[in-house]
């Protein structure tokens, strides 16, 4: 593909003005992140460069979140630039329209949403990863580990100077099935098995039932029920899974193919993966509702109220975003349409703007 010379023009101001705005956005979101990080480096007596360090790490995904709206104030600063240097009228005196303008600037942010999509996702989730570990690692939590993969649920945890491996076929909300718990020395010299049909793990005392007891003599005990003191319960375990932003695609994928296995809800990632499917899209929509607005607006000198107002719109499209998947979580709306049915609405509307793009 050739490009003329206003189009390679409008992208490399486009591309300028998007990592101005996306390093003031991720200078912002470090700031933030570090007052967090202090709190827990307070806690457990952290230097200071591990709080930077920490920061770092977790600012990527947190930038992946606010994307669409970086896209949205971009067009924004894009469309003042090129109106404060007449540029916008020389491109209309040579036959380039608004709306010439806003479709090969939506193409060109597509493929940048593809980008985002495959690669800088694929970085932002290996760094929450390394994030989540590091922090594992220091707070010692690695002690108490909770895992799903295709034989099931497995957690393994340390009480008293114990080990205690559990491994569960079924997660089903706060009960699971056909449960095993070796506990061993802290050496992994084995001493007591428990098998259960089943046990509900609502609370840390777990209550087991249909169990049999094999000691270290090889003596086998069967009993209806059995109380089992664990550090995990149902909402524990289910918020180890909750962070769904350190894995990619394929390990998203994966591991939602394992929950189905163990009859888990999966309904969390299908949210997530439509959530990250849909952002080149959002990107897209982003972009021309900023430059609709801003083609509206551009008779209000002031940059101040322009600036404003986009972070309104902003807000309403976030909250717009956030209840509709919220209601898709709960069951109330099928999972595919709570997180396109916002887009469906900003489509439309941006449609009614492009037919009224190029009047003056």
């Amino acid at each position: 593909m050739i490009f003329k010379k206003y189009q390679i023009f409008l992208f490399t101001l486009f591309i300028q003005k998007l990592v101005k705005i996306s390093l003031v956005f991720f200078c912002v979101v470090i700031l933030i992140n570090f007052f967090e990080e202090i709190r827990f480096s307070e806690k457990y007596e952290a230097e200071v460069y591990f709080v930077i360090y920490l920061s770092l790490l977790n600012a990527p995904s947190l930038i992946f979140e606010i994307l669409p709206f970086v896209f949205f104030v971009t067009i924004i600063f894009f469309y003042l630039d090129l109106t404060e240097k007449y540029e916008i009228e020389l491109l209309h005196t040579n036959g380039i329209s608004n709306l010439r303008i806003v479709i090969q600037l939506s193409v060109f942010v597509a493929l940048l949403g593809i980008f985002v999509l495959f690669f800088y996702y694929s970085l932002s989730s290996t760094l929450k990863s390394k994030y989540l570990d590091t922090k594992n690692r220091f707070t010692k939590s690695n002690e108490y580990l909770a895992v799903v993969n295709n034989d099931g649920l497995w957690i393994k945890e340390e009480i008293d100077n114990k080990l205690y491996i559990i491994h569960a076929e079924k997660l089903q909300k706060n009960n699971l099935k056909n449960l095993t718990i070796n506990e061993a020395s802290k050496y992994y010299e084995s001493k007591i098995t428990i098998q259960a049909e089943g046990a509900n793990i609502s609370s840390n005392n777990w209550q087991l039932t249909n169990v049999s007891i094999l000691d270290e003599d090889g003596k086998t005990k069967k009993l209806k029920s059995y109380v089992y003191n664990s550090s995990f319960n149902g909402k524990t375990i289910s918020n180890l899974f909750s962070n769904l932003n350190a894995l990619n695609i394929y390990e998203l994928h994966k591991l939602s193919k394992n929950y189905l296995n163990i009859g888990y809800s999966n309904t969390d990632i299908k949210i997530h993966l439509n959530k990250i499917y849909s952002m080149p899209f959002f990107y897209i929509l982003m972009s021309i509702l900023g430059f609709i607005i801003i083609n509206k607006l551009k008779r209000i000198k002031s940059k101040f109220f322009v600036i404003i107002f986009g972070i309104f719109v902003s807000v309403i499209v976030y909250y717009l975003n956030y209840f509709s998947s919220l209601l898709g979580n709960n069951g109330v709306l099928p999972v595919n349409l709570s997180i396109w049915a916002p887009l469906l609405i900003l489509f439309l509307v941006c449609n009614i703007g492009l037919l009224k793009i190029n009047e003056n």
